[in-house]
């Protein structure tokens, strides 16, 4: 519930003395944030600054594992749905460390960030000096509170022989719809790697359900740092970032249902969306471990990149909201194609990522190059009549970027493509044939929907008729929610489709529900 009068407050939280933080001591020390707007003049070291209540509440985050690096993440909030966090107004020193052990017996790297106001009081370390594919653990301290420990892993060196790799495909968790039980279950598991391919929060306004938003839909700075606050309590996910690493796609309720670029499906002009916009990607970065590449700019955000976990994956993460053309036929759902859809330049990715993502890929040396991005990629006709009907807002909305993409694949001869895909709240397995709509045309790759983490879905029976419709299609299962654990070997990479019970349960237990391999230098997947 946001709570009112936050101001009045804040003295229940921390007890505040400002010190004062020279702009060059703040640079030299290694600012949270890069942007100049985030420095101050003055600020609080952890020494000046006493929490009364836990100010980690939001819990710990790693992201973006490289052979040296990874990005650690933490929030100082003590009062996490007041606006502002229960945090004065000012900046506050943030010490971390991360180690070899759990027990902390051997320190390998520490330092202090400075989490400012204007981003939240949310921290984002680049800690680097570390070594390859290993565990490691970290915390925060600030105010005399020291935060949980989270468990991070670094990546394989490029090139490097790696035996295995194993990660978790998740999406679409709508708080209202149910729990995070898939996640208390990723969490147990051992992963090397969670990738998230969209629909971190729903912006949408609050109507209880299993349980509630509590709040109106988001559209200031304010709403979306609220409804982040309000995922982030939740204890299953907190666990499942504090256990692995994770690398992100964001789809279309971090902002606005169905939007694409700068253009709503409300059809507001984008003078007035793009503050919107502005606001969402702001929060977006101060509530997950993005790295300070990643940092919004206005509306802006650069968000697509790549990394290579050994000789054995290449993992694309792909941005299909802020460059694509606007979905055609005058529908971002079901729409009967119309001569706009087949336009030749119309576009999923934009042009400077479809290049960014031709060069990447035709440099990859690994076994396996996987593509994390987020609405479905295979072709899926969804009438309910004799006719078509596509999904306008999908890969089926954007034919020749979809024809693109599989020709290169198939005429550059990309060792083992595998798409990853969410949004449909199903699990689909798939088949991505080299002409979309012709089921007998090769096989150029196989594409793994994850199902929703606790989103709704269209009714079984619907997926079960569009299944007979098609025939690339191998699987449409849209009765479970859940999440994809993938295994990938120099042989084959295989994948549990991990079904929760009852996502109403806190406590649900899982299940797999079926399992598929790909093998190595054989497009498609079979059981």
């Amino acid at each position: 519930m946001r709570l009112p009068n936050a101001e009045s407050r804040h003295a229940n939280s921390v007890t505040f003395r400002p010190a004062t933080v020279s702009r060059r001591a703040f640079v030299r020390a290694g600012v949270s944030l890069a942007a100049s707007g985030a420095l101050r003049p003055f600020g609080a070291y952890a020494n000046d600054l006493r929490f009364a209540t836990n100010p980690f509440t939001l819990g710990v985050a790693s992201g973006y594992p490289e052979p040296n690096a990874i990005v650690l993440w933490t929030r100082l909030a003590p009062e996490p749905l007041v606006p502002g966090g229960g945090m004065p107004s000012a900046p506050a020193a943030v010490d971390w460390e991360v180690a070899s052990d759990e027990r902390f017996a051997k320190i390998v790297h520490s330092g202090t960030a400075y989490a400012t106001p204007d981003w939240a009081h949310s921290v984002h370390v680049e800690a680097t000096g570390l070594e390859p594919a290993r565990d490691y653990w970290y915390r925060f301290t600030s105010g005399g509170a020291r935060s949980a420990v989270g468990r991070t892993r670094t990546a394989s060196a490029a090139g490097a022989p790696l035996a295995r790799f194993r990660l978790a495909v998740a999406n679409c968790r709508h708080y209202e719809h149910g729990y995070y039980a898939a996640y208390r279950a990723m969490a147990a598991s051992e992963l090397d790697l969670v990738v998230h391919v969209g629909d971190y929060i729903y912006e949408q306004r609050g109507i209880t359900h299993v349980r509630s938003h509590d709040a109106p839909e988001c559209f200031t700075l304010d709403d979306y740092r609220h409804r982040y606050s309000l995922y982030k309590l939740d204890p299953d996910l907190r666990a499942a970032h504090a256990a692995f690493p994770w690398m992100f796609c964001s789809d279309d309720h971090e902002v606005s249902n169905d939007y694409a670029a700068d253009h709503p499906i409300d059809g507001e002009p984008p003078e007035i969306f793009l503050p919107r916009r502005a606001a969402a990607y702001q929060a977006y970065y101060e509530h997950l471990p993005l790295p300070r590449r990643m940092l919004p700019r206005g509306p802006w955000q650069f968000t697509y990149t790549q990394r290579n976990f050994g000789d054995l994956v290449s993992l694309y993460m792909l941005d299909g909201r802020q460059y694509r053309s606007y979905q055609a036929c005058g529908s971002s759902s079901l729409v009967k194609p119309c001569d706009e859809l087949y336009e030749p330049q119309r576009t999923m990715l934009g042009p400077e990522q479809e290049k960014w993502l031709e060069g990447t890929l035709g440099a990859s040396r690994a076994r396996w190059n996987v593509l994390g991005q987020q609405t479905l990629m295979a072709h899926f006709n969804q009438s309910d009549e004799h006719d078509v009907r596509y999904w306008a807002d999908g890969w089926n909305g954007y034919p020749a970027a979809r024809a693109r993409l599989i020709d290169f694949l198939a005429e550059r001869r990309i060792s083992n493509p595998i798409v990853l895909s969410g949004d449909i709240h199903a699990f689909l397995v798939n088949d991505l044939n080299r002409r979309a709509d012709d089921p007998a045309s090769p096989i150029v790759a196989a594409e793994l929907v994850a199902t929703s983490i606790s989103s709704p879905a269209r009714p079984q029976r619907d997926f079960d008729r569009w299944q007979l419709a098609n025939p690339n299609v191998r699987l449409a299962r849209s009765d479970y929610r859940g999440y994809l654990a993938i295994e990938a070997n120099a042989e084959r990479l295989h994948a549990d489709l991990v079904a929760v019970d009852d996502v109403a349960r806190e406590d649900s237990a899982t299940h797999v529900l079926a399992a598929f391999d790909v093998e190595n230098g054989k497009a498609g997947a079979a059981r």
